[in-house]
């Protein structure tokens, strides 16, 4: 006859293997909150993640801006800052009216944006004297240190840093490649527009043009040119009729009427030099200066460097590195103009 056995738990022992199923539910019930608190913290912080206000500070106008920036904004994403996302941008342009700068650097610093990218000298100016607090990083200033910007490129000391784009040096150098391209050279109209009394940059490179064209023994005819088809017509009539037998163009005020200058340099068949790569785009004859494209993408670092928390004044202000000589074949011939063999060595690219 088969024996039932029957197997019975202690009152004791029951209790524990209860009391130890009750506490792995607790557990993961703990668990289980804290998994959701954590993702709401998440959540949270993403909705909550700081969205900075970069301002923009330009004498040009919005469509100027967008060329020469083109190349700085393309950086400033490749380091993961996505306009709307974790920046916005306040723009301000002076269209090449410089009294305004003042006035609307002001609006900038009202509005608390917590870094103000300048493109120029006087933007600069007008950016540093609306505050001493906002970072201000500079795209491209003829001579920080001299235009007062910085205490030195190596310790700019306060809340300016930024790129330097040589200005002053290069338009000394851009009339000795004149000279060296018109072999009997003897006088270089300059044309100066509105503004030019008041724009610190103009001085600074008006200066050092001057002494270069008395050491190499060049008359520096400066003519009056307001940068419209009118002004800018009159400008090359009185050029020839002061026996001008080539052009040199400084500072960003012509940028916006760079096709018509270059017009009109083939119309009245004057060889020209150019202070950004985008006139010979349009068909000019030289270009000596920086690249434009490496300096606007080195200002970027810094941009990105400040909102992660660096101090302007921890961060030493950069010179242009690279530069470009380029001579456009096509615009020479345009014009009956031939240019030394011996400079077209000297370019780091020739247009045929």
């Amino acid at each position: 006859m088969n024996k039932i056995i029957r197997i019975r738990f202690s009152n004791s022992r029951s209790g524990n293997l209860k009391s130890k199923i009750q506490n792995l539910k607790w557990v993961g019930l703990v668990a289980l909150v804290v998994a959701f608190a954590l993702c709401g913290a998440v959540a949270q912080a993403q909705q909550t993640e700081k969205i900075f206000r970069i301002g923009v500070l330009d004498s040009r106008t919005a469509s100027d801006s967008t060329v020469r920036l083109k190349a700085f904004w393309q950086e400033v994403r490749r380091f993961g800052w996505i306009e709307g996302k974790n920046f916005t941008i306040e723009y301000r342009f002076a269209e090449r009216k410089l009294e305004r700068l003042p006035e609307l650097a002001a609006e900038l610093v009202r509005l608390r944006v917590d870094l103000i990218v300048v493109t120029g000298t006087n933007a600069a100016l007008a950016a540093k004297r609306a505050t001493t607090t906002i970072p201000i990083v500079l795209t491209g200033s003829a001579d920080p240190v001299a235009a007062g910007l910085v205490a030195s490129l190596a310790q700019p000391g306060g809340n300016v840093t930024g790129v330097s784009g040589l200005g002053v040096e290069l338009n000394t150098k851009r009339l000795e490649v004149l000279k060296d391209a018109v072999p009997k050279l003897a006088r270089v109209g300059l044309p100066q527009g509105p503004g030019s009394s008041t724009a610190i940059s103009n001085d600074l490179q008006l200066k050092e043009l001057r002494a270069a064209a008395l050491y190499l023994k060049l008359k520096l005819e400066e003519i009056d040119a307001q940068p419209d088809a009118k002004g800018l017509e009159s400008f090359f009539k009185t050029a020839k009729q002061k026996q001008v037998n080539a052009i040199i163009v400084i500072g960003p005020v012509y940028f916006a009427e760079r096709k018509r200058i270059v017009e009109l340099a083939a119309k009245y068949r004057l060889p020209a030099i150019y202070p950004q790569k985008e006139y010979v785009d349009e068909g000019g004859l030289m270009y000596y200066g920086i690249d434009s494209t490496d300096l606007s993408r080195r200002a970027a670092v810094f941009v990105d460097k400040i909102l992660k928390g660096a101090k302007p004044a921890d961060l030493l202000v950069e010179q242009a590195m690279r530069i470009e000589f380029i001579i456009n074949l096509k615009a020479a011939k345009q014009i009956g103009h031939t240019i030394p063999y011996e400079l077209l060595w000297r370019a780091n690219q020739v247009i045929k």
